[in-house]
């Protein structure tokens, strides 16, 4: 088992804040994760680019890269993927991919997964399906579709949007893989999800999207004179 798969512990999940960048990884570090994730859509954004498209691919790949320096383990979200884009991200210190289904053919997806498997055997592959995404909670399709992807050799399944506790206990008494959920604001809590055998709890977006969120608040605070929070990071901290 590698170190990354070793992680995924069902009921001590892998909390995995996602990042986009070489600070959001760092000070990911600093507060004592051992891995990150990358964000599709925020290195997608930061760079310009819609997500959702697989364009981001080199502009991971280049981050996996730089992030490797910083002594933790790193998963790479790759949209749909591909075994080159898997096998170059193994390349340069990736520990893990997420690949996708988008709700299209399972068969291809569950190929791609083989095929990954087959060239970089180590690689940590996470196997996503959309159906809890793209549709209205269809847990006899996600199961279908979950169960294909192991039987192909994933490590680990992802179903964003899978919320309901009895869902996600369905999930786990089925399927012979670590399940990893989204963490949702507001809904089931760590401790919860923990509970129902839960062995990661990506944090997608979230980062992301609050950081931008920080980002208008503060600068229309400081045009209204409103007062500004004063701990944030200093500029010598961020530059060293």
């Amino acid at each position: 088992m590698t170190p990354f798969a070793a992680l995924h512990r069902p009921g001590d999940p892998l909390i995995l804040p996602n990042v986009w960048d070489v600070a959001s990884a760092k000070v990911s570090v600093r507060a004592g994760f051992a891995a990150v994730g990358t964000t599709s859509l925020g290195v997608a954004a930061s760079n310009g680019l819609p997500d959702g498209e697989d364009l981001s691919g080199p502009d991971t790949v280049r981050l996996v890269h730089r992030l490797e320096r910083l002594g933790c383990l790193v998963s790479a979200d790759l949209e749909r993927g591909s075994v080159d884009l898997a096998v170059t991200v193994a390349a340069v210190g990736g520990a893990g991919v997420n690949v996708e289904d988008g709700m299209g053919d399972a068969a291809a997806h569950a190929r791609l997964i083989r095929d990954v498997k087959r060239e970089v055997p180590d690689l940590f592959v996470n196997a996503r399906t959309d159906t809890h995404w793209l549709r209205t909670g269809d847990l006899a399709e996600t199961l279908r579709r979950l169960r294909h992807y192991a039987d192909a050799g994933a490590d680990g399944v992802f179903v964003p949007g899978l919320t309901a506790p009895a869902d996600i206990a369905a999930v786990v008494a089925a399927v012979p893989l670590p399940l990893n959920v989204l963490y949702v604001p507001g809904g089931l809590s760590t401790a919860d999800l923990a509970g129902l055998g839960v062995a990661r709890i990506s944090l997608g977006s979230l980062l992301f999207r609050a950081a931008l969120a920080a980002t208008a608040d503060i600068a229309a605070a400081v045009r209204s004179g409103a007062a500004v929070r004063a701990d944030l990071p200093g500029y010598q901290e961020v530059n060293g």
